[in-house]
C-alpha cells in the first residue's frame, strides 16, 4: 500500500495502553455485577439513554466504515454520505415506532416479538437469519477488514491482528455481557470520534498548502458533483437519488429496527423514555461520520491524489502517514480499534442471546439461568472461531463496503416486510409472516447469486445481468423486492384467518397516527420533540448538500 505506516514506540504504546485499558473496563464491570441471564443479555435493564444511543452508534460504525468511508469519499464524494444521515430517519422510527413495542412488551429479542405478533415458526427462522448474519456480517467481515487494515500500517500479519483483536474482545464480552459491552462501547465512541474528527480537523488545516483557501477552489480541484449529496443516475449510476430515498429505509428497517445485533442496546434500557430516546440520541451522532470519515476523503482527493491514484482503499493511511505526527497515529489507530472491536461485541453478544433465549429455553423452558448464562458464553466463543475461520475468506470480494450493502439489499426486505406491516396493520396473519419471510430470503439469495461477481463470467466479464441488462442498482433490487413481499403479505393475510385482537394486543397501532398523538407531550425531551428537531435538521442537511 502506498500509505504504508512503520510503527513508531509512541504510537504502539498508545495502543497497548488502549487495549489494556478497555480490557480492564471490561473485567471490572463484569466482576461488579451479579450474573443472571437478565444482567447478562440486557444489562440487568439499566441503560439509560446516553448509554444507549453511545452504544447504538459504536456498533453500528466499524473499521469498515472507518477505511471504506474515506475510500468512498475519495472516489465517489459526498453520495456515499447518504448511508450514515438517512439511517438517522430511522433511528426516529427505531424510537417512535418500535421501541414503545419492544419495551412495554419486555421482550429480550426480536425474533421473540415475531413470536408474539405472529408464530414460533417466523421467531425460529430470524433467529436462525440473525445468528448467520452477526457470524457472516457484522463479525466476520469486521474481523478481515481491520486485520487488512493493520498490516497496511503496520506489516502485522493478518492472522496476528484477528486472534488478538478476538481473544480481548471475546474475554469482556463473554466474561461481562451486554452491560460490560454498551460500557466499553461508549468509551469506544469518545475515542472512535476524537480520532476522526482530529483528522478531519487537521485535513481541512492542510488545504492552504496546496493553494486551496476557498469553497470555489476547493470544487476546482474536486471531481464534478464529488461535494453532492444526492445525484442523478447520469452522475451515479449505482447510488441515484431515487435508490436512496426508495432503498435505504428498507435496508433501514431490518438494520435498526429489527436486527438484534443492533437493536439489543434498545431491550436493555432502563425505562420506556430511555428506549425512545436512546435511539434519538444515536440520530443526532449520526450526522458526525460525513464530517469526519466521508469528507477527510473528499479532501484527499484534493490533497493527495497524486500519492493515492486509482487505489481508493490507499486513502485513509495515506492521509494518517501524511498529515498526523507521532502520538496521534497511535490515537487513530485506537479509533480504529475501538470501531472493530464494539462491532465484534455487539454481535457475539447478540448471538450468545438468541442461542440461550431463542433457541435452548424454548426447547427447554425449565432450563437454570446458570445454564442459559453458560450456554451463552459457550455460544460466543464457538461464534468467534467460526468468524475467525471465516473472515480470510472476505479477500476473494472486490468490494467489501459495497458487498455489505448489497447482501442487504436482497436479505433486508422480508425482515423489514413483516415487521413494519406487524405493527402498522392488524390484518398480517401469521401464514403471511412465515411465507413472506422464505420467499424472500429465497428470493433475495437468487438475486444476489445472479449478480454476485463470482457468476460475472457466465453472462460475460464483468457483467452484472440486473444491476447492468436491467438497469437496477442494488438499492433498487431492494426496494422492488420489498414491494412484492409486501404484495405477498397482504394477499396471504387476506386469504388467511384474522389474527385474534387479544393475541395482538399490545403489538400493533390501533391507529398509524398513534405513533405522534398517542399521549400528552411532556415538555422540550419528549422523544416527538427531539425527533421533530433531528428531523428538521436532517432536511436542513439535505438541502444544503443537494
Amino acid at each position: 500500500m502506498n500509505g504504508g505506516i512503520s510503527i513508531p514506540f509512541l504510537d504502539l504504546a498508545v495502543i497497548i495502553l488502549y487495549l489494556v485499558g478497555i480490557l480492564l473496563v471490561g473485567v471490572w464491570v463484569a466482576r461488579r455485577q451479579k450474573m443472571t441471564s437478565n444482567s447478562y443479555f440486557l444489562a440487568g435493564r439499566s441503560l439509560n439513554w446516553a448509554v444507549v444511543g453511545a452504544a447504538l452508534f459504536a456498533s453500528n460504525i466499524s473499521t469498515i466504515h472507518l477505511v471504506g468511508l474515506a475510500a468512498a469519499g475519495y472516489s465517489d464524494g459526498m453520495v456515499q454520505g447518504n448511508f450514515e444521515w438517512m439511517a438517522a430517519f430511522l433511528l426516529i422510527v427505531l424510537g417512535l415506532v418500535f421501541a414503545p413495542f419492544y419495551f412495554k412488551n419486555k421482550i429480550s429479542t426480536l425474533p421473540e416479538f415475531l413470536e408474539r405478533r405472529y408464530s414460533g415458526a417466523s421467531r425460529t427462522f430470524l433467529a436462525f437469519l440473525a445468528i448467520v448474519g452477526a457470524l457472516f456480517m457484522h463479525i466476520g467481515i469486521s474481523l478481515y477488514a481491520g486485520a487488512v487494515v493493520f498490516e497496511n500500517f503496520f506489516g502485522i500479519d493478518k492472522w496476528y491482528s484477528i486472534i488478538l483483536i478476538s481473544v480481548i474482545t471475546s474475554i469482556y464480552t463473554v466474561m461481562g455481557g451486554l452491560k460490560s459491552v454498551v460500557v466499553t462501547e461508549t468509551i469506544q465512541t469518545i475515542v472512535l470520534i476524537g480520532g476522526a474528527s482530529i483528522l478531519a480537523i487537521i485535513a481541512v488545516f492542510a488545504l492552504p498548502d496546496k493553494g486551496i483557501t476557498t469553497m470555489a477552489e476547493l470544487k476546482e480541484a474536486l471531481r464534478p458533483d464529488q461535494l453532492v449529496l444526492l445525484r442523478s443516475a447520469e452522475s451515479s449510476p449505482n447510488l441515484p437519488w431515487y435508490s436512496i430515498i426508495l432503498g435505504y429505509p428498507v435496508i433501514g428497517l431490518w438494520y435498526w429496527c429489527a436486527d438484534q445485533t443492533i437493536v439489543q442496546r434498545v431491550l436493555g434500557a432502563k425505562t420506556l423514555r430511555d428506549a425512545q430516546i436512546g435511539p434519538i440520541f444515536a440520530g443526532f451522532i449520526k450526522i458526525l461520520p460525513v464530517f469526519i470519515m466521508v469528507v477527510p476523503g473528499i479532501l484527499a482527493y484534493a490533497l493527495f491524489s497524486d500519492i493515492i491514484g486509482d487505489n481508493a482503499n490507499d486513502t485513509l493511511p495515506v492521509l494518517i502517514n501524511q498529515l498526523l505526527p507521532t502520538g496521534l497515529k497511535g490515537l487513530l489507530t485506537a479509533a480504529l480499534l475501538a470501531a472493530l472491536m464494539s462491532t465484534i461485541a455487539a454481535a457475539l453478544n447478540s448471538s450468545a442471546t438468541l442461542v440461550s433465549v431463542d433457541i435452548v429455553q424454548r426447547i427447554r423452558p425449565k432450563t437454570p439461568d446458570h445454564q442459559l448464562v453458560r450456554i451463552g458464553r459457550w455460544t460466543a466463543v464457538i461464534v468467534m472461531l467460526l468468524a475467525i475461520a471465516w473472515s480470510p475468506m472476505i479477500e476473494r470480494f472486490r468490494s467489501i463496503f459495497d458487498a455489505i450493502n448489497t447482501i442487504l439489499s436482497v436479505l433486508a426486505p422480508p425482515i423489514a416486510v413483516i415487521f413494519i406491516w406487524g405493527v402498522f396493520w392488524k390484518r398480517g396473519t401469521k401464514q403471511a409472516s412465515l411465507i413472506t419471510i422464505i420467499t424472500g430470503f429465497i428470493a433475495g439469495a437468487l438475486v444476489f447469486l445472479i449478480d454476485f461477481p463470482a457468476f460475472e463470467g457466465i453472462f460475460g466479464e464483468g457483467v452484472k445481468p440486473i444491476t447492468d441488462n436491467l438497469g437496477i442498482p442494488y438499492m433498487m433490487q431492494g426496494w422492488w423486492l420489498f414491494v412484492i413481499l409486501s404484495t405477498i403479505y397482504v394477499i396471504v393475510s387476506l386469504l388467511t384467518p384474522r389474527p385474534d385482537p387479544e393475541k395482538i394486543k399490545g403489538l400493533v397501532f390501533d391507529k398509524p397516527i398513534h405513533v405522534l398523538t398517542k399521549g400528552k407531550i411532556t415538555g422540550f425531551t419528549d422523544p416527538r420533540i427531539l425527533s421533530g428537531i433531528l428531523f428538521v435538521i436532517m432536511v436542513i442537511l439535505y438541502f444544503i448538500f443537494s
